[in-house]
């Protein structure tokens, strides 16, 4: 699935490397004013994060989003957890492959959709064991090298 991403903030480039990627969900996310504000200026980080179900919901852990410049005593800590906002049936559905497969909830990358909206594009991955991400490696480098070629001889 692709999704609307009119402003990209944070994304998580690491994780296509680390993980197979088997499902992509677009959630939206219980953010505080503040927060918002730091996401539109294009800060926040989502490198270490990862997203974790429980009984009340699915929530986006470790996500770094920097106090706001310009808030006050309300400014929100940069590093709590947030509610990610899915449908039940999605929520179902993840929390399923969650406990039973073994799989992570890895967030791709937070983004305003066409509305203004901040979203997180999820991701339902695998954990790679060191040998898959070496062949990741050689099929990234084999690709390089065939564009090299193509380009030279063309």
């Amino acid at each position: 699935a692709t999704f609307e991403k009119a402003k990209v903030v944070a994304e998580n480039r690491r994780a296509r490397y680390d993980y197979h990627i088997e499902d992509t969900y677009e959630a939206g996310i219980a953010l505080t004013g503040t927060e918002v504000k730091s996401l539109r200026f294009g800060e926040g980080s989502i490198a270490e994060s990862y997203a974790e179900v429980s009984e009340s919901g699915i929530w986006l852990i470790n996500a770094n989003i920097p106090e706001f410049s310009h808030g006050n005593r309300f400014n929100h800590q940069p590093k709590r957890p947030r509610k990610l906002l899915l449908n039940m049936r999605e929520i179902n559905k993840l929390h399923g492959a969650v406990a039973r497969q073994g799989m992570t909830l890895v967030p791709l990358s937070v983004y305003f959709n066409g509305r203004g909206r901040a979203k997180v594009e999820l991701a339902l991955a695998k954990g790679k064991k060191a040998p898959d991400k070496r062949a990741t490696e050689k099929e990234r480098d084999w690709k390089r090298e065939q564009g090299r070629l193509l380009r030279d001889r063309g």
